[in-house]
């Protein structure tokens, strides 16, 4: 479960493990977690899940994402290499 990212108190992380899913990551902080699949063509994510993010959180955590978008697709293709 590789951390790819530390900001702001979220982190951003993969699991190995989740078989031929499309790129996504998981982003947690507190008790608070989420899941974004993101659209490398369309430069876009969608929330899979959230448990415990409020209104702010979902829009800090989806900023993060958005702000690191071509780091995290890089990190998600050099894990799946492994």
């Amino acid at each position: 479960m590789p951390t790819i990212l530390f900001q702001n108190g979220w982190r951003l992380f993969f699991y190995t493990n989740e078989g031929n899913e499309p790129i996504h990551v998981h982003c947690r902080k507190g008790g608070m977690e989420c899941k974004y699949w993101l659209d490398v063509d369309s430069f876009d994510i969608r929330e899979e899940y959230g448990y415990g993010l409020s209104p702010a959180d979902c829009r800090t955590v989806r900023g993060l994402i958005f702000e690191h978008f071509d780091y995290i697709v890089a990190a998600w293709a050099e894990v799946q290499k492994r």
